[in-house]
């Protein structure tokens, strides 16, 4: 450090020495129109069903996941990420790809609701349909059929469009699906519904409490569709591929053990990037805010802003409503 005697010259801290000045010169923000709040809505019951392992997290009805999207549309928040949780579920994952299915139900139950006020966002992907808890179709085998899925992705992409969708989430880390699903989508008159598609999806540790969001039947592993969390480089091969095929938008899922992926993304590429802050993420928080070892709502507030620092334009988060009540402080 320069100094002059024994007195420094460059004194960082002068740009802390209040909230107002650490508010002014801070590099990167956050505002509630960059958070994306998923939401999970199921078959058949009637009243919300809490998650015991995300505290705060329901399964909701028809009718609470209106008042929410209402909610999500007054805070400010950029959209709704929707999962639809359907009371039977099959080997082709039917549901998925009915028009009168939960999900395509609750896209025109929102968007009835809410318009165009928020971006309506669908998962495109079979795991909460099957009876096996895969994202794609079995062979007979036993192996998911990447090319066999391409079509029943191509079948969901269709009647979630139609039933409102103005962004569809191809989540199942198929070979192609970016390209098939514009495609089909191109040729039915759905130009303008966008593709954010789930670049680099890793098979995590970190998705269990999702798993009993959904109701998941998973059957073993998906560790020859999702990517091997030892690599980075492959997924810049997944980014190159996604992009090649018309998406609009790309996603790194999970968050924090990923944000040297996601800061390479953001450096690589010039459509937006995205981020999901999972399941266990969201758990792990919760659970040592209970036991009083940290502040919860600093917690929050930190992580968000270190994916805006790593590169995200968009983050999913199941905290983003009250993320966004503690940003208007």
């Amino acid at each position: 450090m320069t100094s002059y005697g024994s007195y420094p010259a460059a004194r960082p801290r002068r740009l802390r020495t209040t909230p107002a000045m650490r508010r002014m010169v801070a590099e990167h923000r956050l505002h509630p129109a960059d958070l994306i709040l998923p939401a999970f809505v199921r078959e058949g019951i009637g009243e919300p069903v809490p998650v015991s392992s995300m505290p705060g997290v329901v399964q909701h009805t028809r009718d609470t996941l209106r008042k929410t999207a209402v909610e999500a549309a007054e805070a400010g928040l950029g959209g709704l990420m929707l999962f639809g949780v359907p009371l039977h579920k099959d080997a082709t994952g039917s549901q998925g790809t009915d028009p009168d299915g939960i999900l395509q139900v609750a896209l025109r139950d929102v968007r009835a609701e809410v318009g165009d006020a928020l971006v309506l966002m669908s998962d495109l992907c079979l795991d909460e349909y099957t009876d096996h808890g895969h994202c794609g179709v079995l062979d007979d085998r036993g192996r998911v059929d990447n090319d066999a899925t391409l079509e029943r992705y191509a079948e969901m992409a269709l009647v979630q469009a139609e039933a409102g969708a103005h962004t569809l989430g191809p989540s199942g880390m198929m070979d192609g699906q970016i390209g098939y699903v514009r495609e089909r989508l191109d040729r039915a008159g759905h130009e303008d519904v966008s593709l954010f598609a789930y670049t680099a999806k890793y098979a995590s540790a970190f998705y269990g409490p999702f798993r009993e969001a959904v109701a998941s039947s998973l059957e073993g592993d998906r560790n020859t569709y999702q990517q091997d969390p030892a690599n980075l480089r492959e997924s810049l091969r997944e980014l190159e591929l996604d992009l090649a095929e018309g998406a609009d938008m790309v996603m790194v899922k999970p968050g924090l053990p990923y944000l040297d992926v996601l800061r390479v993304f953001a450096e690589r590429v010039d459509v937006p990037v995205g981020v999901y802050q999972v399941s266990g993420e969201y758990a792990m928080v919760e659970a040592a805010a209970e036991k009083g070892w940290i502040d919860r709502e600093r917690v929050i507030l930190e992580t968000l802003t270190s994916f805006r620092r790593a590169g995200a334009g968009l983050v999913l988060t199941y905290w983003a409503l009250e993320a966004a009540r503690l940003l208007r402080r």
